[in-house]
């Protein structure tokens, strides 16, 4: 029987049993790296590295990279530096940085053309901005929130309200990483015109229109709770998305560890998958994905059986991301 509990005023469903706010499923047990239908981008030591299964390929040197997203076509990584936005080739050569503005979490647009990130808006939050992959000396633009659109841009020294140091929480608590739906046509981005009402907040926003739609929030209106949701992460079909939470609860008992939310886009359910400490999702296909957890006693990237919520070892590291398969 699958446990059923409330979290933020919705229905989330534990894989294998396991209700939200309790113990999750247990570590894995010790098996051969799988096999992988295209590599995986992740982090450890502040590098990049890419595999497909056994051996990795280190992309950068030098340390202080994150959050790399594969172009549409796999053949270019977006990539933070610094806190900075950079591309480069799938085999790590040809790096170029494309803004000075502070940014976090890239996420391409499906055409291959433009990459949104986040950085500080015209609101003193979050905003979502798009910038030309390809083109030299190009300008960010505003896409959310959209009242930003017709104000100047901050300076672009300015940087996004961040926590690098500190627990795992304090660290995810403000990471504004991005995601471009697989149609092109919704962005989902922490915060938004939600903060208004909330303490925290996730939204959707609809690209052509502006309009935005909060699917997780966490503490102000009637939420007696406080927490986040971070790094959102589109399944290729873009029927689910992914991101990563946490939530203190009014109670003891609706106190919920670091974890993985799915949500149905259509239907607006969601459940959580994976383990306690599972974050930072990404997408192999409709039954399988790959997050960072804890594994001997470090964070490994994990394949995840979406499920079964088995999860296998893949390598240490986080933040991964798959090139997408034609």
């Amino acid at each position: 029987m699958r446990a059923v509990t409330r979290f933020a005023g919705n229905t989330v469903v534990a894989v294998a049993g396991v209700a939200a706010g309790a113990a999750f499923q247990a570590a894995p047990a010790a098996a051969a790296t799988p096999t992988m239908p295209s590599l995986v981008a992740y982090v450890r030591s502040g590098d990049v590295y890419a595999s497909k299964g056994a051996t990795e390929t280190r992309l950068t040197t030098g340390g202080g990279w994150s959050r790399p997203r594969f172009s549409p076509d796999g053949k270019s990584i977006a990539l933070l530096k610094a806190g900075q936005l950079w591309t480069m080739k799938a085999d790590g050569s040809a790096k170029r940085r494309l803004t000075t503005r502070a940014a976090a979490g890239p996420s391409w647009a499906p055409d291959g053309r433009t990459i949104a990130f986040a950085s500080l808006s015209c609101t003193g939050g979050p905003g979502v901005y798009r910038i030309s992959a390809t083109g030299t000396g190009a300008k960010p633009a505003v896409v959310f929130p959209s009242s930003c659109k017709e104000q100047d841009l901050p300076d672009e020294a300015a940087a996004t309200k961040a926590a690098a140091t500190g627990s795992l929480i304090d660290r995810l608590r403000y990471d504004d990483a991005v995601a471009w739906s697989p149609d092109g046509t919704r962005v989902a981005f922490r915060g938004g015109d939600c903060e208004s009402i909330y303490d925290a907040c996730l939204t959707i926003g609809t690209v052509a229109t502006g309009g935005e739609k909060t699917v997780a929030a966490y503490g102000g209106g009637s939420l007696q709770n406080s927490g986040f949701a971070v790094v959102p992460s589109w399944r290729p079909d873009g029927a689910k998305l992914a991101w990563t939470a946490w939530q203190l609860g009014e109670t003891a008992a609706d106190n919920q560890p670091v974890h993985v939310v799915e949500y149905d886009v259509a239907t607006g359910a969601k459940r959580n998958v994976g383990a306690g400490q599972d974050r930072e999702m990404a997408y192999v296909d409709k039954a399988r994905g790959v997050l960072t957890g804890n594994h001997s006693g470090s964070s490994w990237i994990m394949v995840i059986n979406l499920t079964t919520g088995a999860r296998t070892p893949f390598h240490p590291g986080s933040q991964p991301n798959v090139q997408p398969t034609r």
